[in-house]
């Protein structure tokens, strides 16, 4: 088999169905052998039944608990290993991306003609076409800042805040990165079997840069394919619980700064991260006196940013 892909399902019935019409449609374009494993995260809203009903073709684990991006998309590489032959790529695909119909194949096709890259991610475009990175620096104590204290946009969308440049995209060449975002990750099979599966302490946000973390660790390289573009409509599964994914996302990073970081990096980024707090909490208080926000939605906001400021 060329190629396992995994995408998680929660409560997003309709966009997983056209996440996979579209990776079936760029399998048979490449003509690829590849399989689809679907993990629905308990989900509510009929995405089991209705995507078993839809694409027999792939398999579904139906998981009776949310078990987490990186859990569910470890059930789907479990289910590949215990094939006779695993595939010889693995791809997290998630449930609101996309593939272009010469994605899958142009992917491949890199990581075959060069042996040492152990990931290949793609170029992301949001939903209206427009850019949107897909490659990124790891962290650093800078982008810690920038996320309370935004500068100006031209630094936004620089390398001081993990961004590659535009015109490596557009250039069209594969170039190398630190991370792709896993919305669109692609794997050698031998460099999983290598680094393991995806840290499921990790319940959602930072899996995949601790995993390339890992890759990079064990001596792979790390590139961005421009010139497999994947529309990537982003954050819906997440958005449904803004509060608790704020919450989840730093605890993420602070696991990944513990994992990969020195003590020092760490504590210098809890104060940077306390002091954040503290100004985004001030800027909820000020929004409230001037009846910006109402009293319920200022506690839930404060509530989350002193669980933050505590982790």
């Amino acid at each position: 088999m060329d190629l396992g892909i995994a995408v998680i399902s929660y409560n997003t019935r309709e966009l997983t169905a056209r996440c996979l019409a579209a990776a079936y449609a760029a399998i048979a374009a490449a003509g690829l052998d590849a399989h689809v494993w679907v993990v629905d995260n308990a989900s509510t809203d009929g995405s089991a039944s209705h995507l078993a009903a839809v694409f027999p073709q792939a398999t579904l684990i139906a998981s009776d608990t949310n078990l987490g991006f990186a859990g569910g998309n470890n059930a789907a590489l479990r289910a590949m290993a215990a094939l006779d032959t695993p595939p010889r790529y693995l791809m997290l695909l998630n449930s609101d991306a996309l593939v272009e119909r010469d994605s899958l194949g142009r992917m491949v096709a890199f990581l075959d003609a060069n042996p040492r890259v152990g990931v290949a991610g793609a170029q992301l475009a949001y939903g209206d076409g427009a850019f949107q990175h897909g490659a990124f620096h790891f962290p650093t104590l800078l982008m810690a800042a920038f996320d309370f204290w935004p500068p100006h946009n031209r630094l936004i969308d620089s390398h001081l805040n993990g961004r590659y440049p535009r015109a490596r995209y557009a250039a069209g060449l594969p170039f190398p990165i630190d991370h792709p975002l896993g919305a669109a990750l692609m794997m050698r099979w031998e460099t999983f079997a290598q680094v393991g599966p995806l840290d499921e302490g990790y319940f959602m946000y930072c899996e995949e840069i601790d995993w390339c973390f890992r890759v990079k660790d064990a001596g792979w390289s790390i590139y961005c394919v421009p010139q497999a573009r994947v529309v990537h409509l982003g954050g819906q599964s997440a958005r449904q619980f803004r509060e608790a994914m704020y919450l989840a996302l730093w605890r993420s990073r602070f696991r990944l700064f513990a994992r990969h970081y020195s003590p020092a990096y760490r504590l210098l980024v809890r104060g940077i991260v306390r002091a954040g707090m503290a100004a985004e909490a001030r800027r909820v208080r000020r929004a409230q006196r001037d009846g910006l926000l109402d009293d319920a939605e200022a506690e839930r906001r404060l509530a989350t940013y002193r669980a933050v400021g505590a982790l």
